[in-house]
């Protein structure tokens, strides 16, 4: 690639091993796991290691007028961290720095690019525990978890992300380096910036650091699994456990779909003949086996064919790991399904309140019939979220029209259901169209309003979000 001043500026700013134009390494940094979702290639991929060198990239792009997108590591799937032609991509995985851990204010500082599984690990070792636990949790980053809030397995009953980040420090558009929210306990001051950039998918500034809340470590889950004749069924009695004023720490879901591809995809015996799975857990420490057996009882009165709790720790870890091997087991599936390997996999994310559940379960069936495209599903039924993954042959395009006809099928449901278009993957390239239908004409116009005052130039993940 021929020299231009503006790459010459990054190479003196960061170094030369932290300013890439290999044509290899522009490709992989192209996109991130949503499929179909379009994607260019960069002009140069960066790796600042400090908040210094960020505000080096970002002023050096303005002055160019070159896009900036802020990427983690790509686990994302809504395209959010899909790069433009042309555009400077900033990867923060080389900031990966535990900076604190503080047990008595419970809290920790951390660079964006620490991946959630080590911070996980790293505050255990104190005993304490920072909830939020995305799938993809040994791979995607804090900072990532950040810019789309990310959810998990245990929102049920911990909440997603936003919940816990008491601050942040953010390099704006203009270079400027902005510090949100407070170290302790309690704060009201001022307007909450935090969670204005929590969710910001990189559109208003890159986040450099990040500084959370943790809890003690909670005591040893108890698990148990719910097999039941349909996926409708499973539904109900999620809304029942509601009703009853029940508090498990984890309710997922898994139809048949699911089951039949991870059992295929690695061999742990579970139940393929089943319409439907729930798997749910119990944290209370002694009230843990009366809030199990309250669970059961629920599900047995919804109709479950089979009701059993995991016998030990090792099974319980088992059904989990079960659990979280449900998107590379659909992406095998989706492969497999078509020659060449050009199966596909359009992933959605709705979440409607928890009694229109069985009503989404239903409707998914039923759009998955009329559109004539194989939908698995899977997800946090506790809290109303799930991830229909809809199979297409990418080398045909009837068979893309038909998929993504049911993708938008899908949203409005969930909208008519009184849900969100999202519940934890974020906007992105994806749902762009759909946000603007949840929030209305005067939501839109007070999100550009706010992306004109930061961004005036639009440089900072241009396309996204809005």
């Amino acid at each position: 690639m021929a020299p231009t001043p503006l790459l010459d500026e990054l190479r003196a700013a960061l170094g030369e091993n932290a300013v890439l134009t290999d044509p290899d390494l522009l490709r992989m940094h192209e996109r991130d796991e949503a499929d179909l979702c379009a994607a260019g290639t960069p002009l140069v991929v960066t790796r600042p290691r400090s908040t210094e060198q960020v505000v080096a990239v970002v002023r050096a792009a303005a002055r160019h007028g070159v896009p900036v997108v802020p990427q983690g590591a790509r686990t994302g799937l809504a395209g959010a961290a899909n790069a433009v032609d042309g555009a400077v991509v900033l990867s923060t995985v080389a900031m990966d720095e535990i900076r604190e851990i503080d047990p008595v204010s419970r809290i920790a500082v951390v660079q964006p690019g620490v991946v959630n599984a080590t911070l996980a690990a790293a505050v255990a070792r104190q005993g304490l525990w920072y909830p939020p636990d995305p799938g993809s949790w040994e791979s995607s980053t804090i900072g990532g978890n950040v810019a789309t809030n990310a959810g998990g397995m245990c929102c049920v009953k911990y909440g997603v992300t936003t919940e816990y980040v008491l601050g942040l420090e953010v390099v704006l558009a203009s270079g400027e380096v902005l510090r949100t929210g407070r170290r302790t306990a309690k704060g009201v001051a001022g307007y909450d910036l935090t969670r204005l950039f929590v969710g910001s998918e990189g559109t208003l500034g890159v986040i450099t650091e990040v500084t959370v809340a943790l809890r003690p470590a909670p005591a040893d889950s108890l698990t148990l699994v719910a097999v039941f004749p349909s996926t409708a069924a499973a539904g109900a009695a999620v809304a029942a456990i509601a009703a009853q004023g029940l508090t498990p720490s984890l309710l997922e879901l898994l139809d048949q779909t699911h089951l039949r591809a991870i059992e295929a995809y690695q061999p742990m015996g579970l139940r393929t003949d089943a319409q439907a799975l729930l798997l749910a857990a119990a944290d209370t420490g002694s009230r843990a086996a009366d809030d199990l057996a309250g669970l059961a009882e629920v599900c047995e009165a919804a109709g479950a064919d089979e009701v059993y709790a995991a016998t030990d720790a090792v099974e319980a870890a088992a059904l989990l790991q079960a659990r979280r091997l449900a998107h590379p087991a659909m992406e095998k599936f989706a492969a497999d399904a078509y020659p060449e390997g050009n199966g596909g996999l359009v992933i959605d994310d709705v979440a409607v309140p928890r009694g229109s559940l069985a009503a989404l379960l239903d409707g998914v069936a039923r759009i998955a019939a009329e559109c004539e495209v194989p939908i698995g599903v899977v997800g946090h039924a506790g809290d109303g979220n799930m991830h229909p993954n809809i199979v297409v042959d990418r080398a045909d395009p009837a068979s893309v029209e038909r998929g993504r006809r049911a993708f938008d099928e899908i949203m409005r449901l969930g909208l008519d259901l009184g849900g969100t278009c999202t519940g934890e993957h974020g906007v992105g390239l994806l749902k762009r169209d759909w946000l603007a239908r949840e929030i209305g004409p005067v939501g839109v116009r007070v999100h550009q309003a706010i992306k004109s005052a930061l961004d005036p130039a639009g440089l900072l993940n241009p396309g996204k979000v809005l």
